[in-house]
């Protein structure tokens, strides 16, 4: 009990800071809408250009900060601006571009419209400080400062609606002080997230921009998906030539010269066969491991979390492999997962140097997620060119997110995230 009431003084002072702060960043949002307006009417008028998209910059930067902090109070807040077309030339005619990209920006007018009513509205942040200052100057009454107000002026001291005068005022002046404090407690938090509400009211992505947006993740999602289709099917052809093809062609070459040999050379014919049965069957475990590659069986017979408990027994490494799943999951989203985390195995086998992995597969609320921690060296990067990038494009194909965590020296945590449905219930041991 005492526990929560030290983290209840806790959260609301630092409400109370960060409230401060927004108060006084009014006057940040004052100074940029004045000095925007102003390198906005200049461009019109055709000069501007070079200041304008510097100016921008610094709202934006304003904007985000604002949109984090309606974040910390559980509003979340997506940021709405157009992508960044391609790179802009480092001319007269680049700048222009750019300030047209930022002008017919809706997002930056609604930007403009919130440093105008920040003004007033960023002002309600002063109120828990207020309160709090409220409530230490009715213990400071209470505590003995009526006494020296009462020799100076003869009337005491005025307080909550009372005036302090003597001790048994003092102890209603503490009470009171006392009641300001649990209202302190309450409205600090409060404040804020009328704050952030009003935050997303203007600074959020309206409908269209959410469907602007939407759009743009499918077109990117599609051709991540082409891309990741293309480069499977130049896989599987390559190991079927490399393979396969080219054990089943030699296979044609042994019978043909066994046919040669059966009548004048029935041992070497013989011994053809047998390099032939060899081969046959070096083929069809090639062919079994293509399969596999494509959708391995254990995935289709045992679902998800059998086929990931298979790949942590096959592992070198030690893993510890924990799957929650009360149902049945969609085929390509099993297979999505799965070959995710086979490839950050493999990762934490090859690249990472790990010792250990840790496996955990959740599905709840519609999301079903997983994370794989290494004890590895770490240092791994998302970005362009890595395998981790790949693994990023097959998760966006079904609106799956991948957030890393990989300092030097490690522990690395990689968390994916996939939207799903499940459909008959069936609960899997973990």
């Amino acid at each position: 009990m005492l526990g929560d009431w030290r983290a209840r003084v806790r959260r609301a002072a630092v409400d109370t800071a960060v409230g401060v702060v927004i108060a006084l960043g009014t006057m940040a949002s004052l100074a940029l809408f004045l000095t925007t307006t102003y390198f906005v009417i200049l461009f019109i008028i055709g000069i501007g250009a070079v200041a304008l998209p510097i100016v921008t910059k610094a709202v934006r930067r304003l904007c985000n900060a604002s949109r984090r902090t309606a974040g910390r109070s559980g509003v979340r807040v997506d940021i709405p601006y157009q992508p960044v077309p391609q790179e802009f030339e480092k001319d007269i005619v680049g700048w222009m571009r750019r300030c047209k990209w930022i002008l017919t920006d809706p997002a930056t007018w609604r930007d403009l419209l919130w440093l105008l009513l920040n003004t007033v509205v960023g002002m309600i942040g002063f109120l828990p400080a207020a309160l709090l200052y409220y409530v230490l100057e009715g213990l400071a009454v209470a505590g003995g400062l009526w006494k020296p107000i009462l020799g100076a002026n003869g009337t005491g001291r005025w307080y909550a609606g009372i005036t302090v005068h003597n001790w048994p005022t003092a102890g209603v002046a503490a009470l009171l002080a006392g009641c300001v404090f649990l209202a302190w407690l309450w409205v600090s938090p409060l404040t804020l997230k009328a704050h952030a509400y009003f935050t997303r009211f203007l600074l959020g992505p309206t409908e269209r921009t959410l469907l602007a947006s939407r759009v743009r993740h499918l077109a990117e999602t599609r051709s991540g998906a082409l891309d990741t289709q293309a480069a499977e099917l130049r896989r599987i052809e390559r190991d079927l030539h490399d393979g396969a093809q080219a054990r089943l062609v030699g296979l044609g070459m042994t019978l043909g010269a066994v046919d040669r040999h059966m009548e004048d050379n029935s041992d070497e014919a013989r011994r053809l066969l047998r390099d032939a049965r060899a081969s046959s069957v070096l083929a069809l475990r090639e062919l079994r491991d293509l399969v596999r590659g494509i959708h391995p069986p254990v995935l289709a017979e045992r679902g998800l979390a059998d086929a990931l408990r298979a790949l942590g027994i096959a592992s070198p490494l030690p893993v510890e492999v924990t799957v929650d799943i009360l149902g049945e999951l969609p085929a390509p989203v099993e297979s999505a997962m799965y070959f995710s985390v086979s490839e950050l195995l493999t990762n934490a086998l090859k690249h990472a140097e790990a010792d250990r992995v840790d496996i955990v597969v959740r599905q709840e609320h519609g999301v079903l997620s997983a994370r794989v921690t290494d004890d590895g060296r770490g240092g791994a990067v998302l970005g362009a060119g890595s395998g981790l990038e790949g693994i990023r494009r097959r998760l966006a194909a079904f609106d799956g997110t991948m957030d890393i965590s990989s300092p030097p020296g490690g522990p690395t945590v990689t968390k994916m995230e996939m939207p799903c449905a499940l459909s008959s219930p069936k609960t899997s041991s973990s």
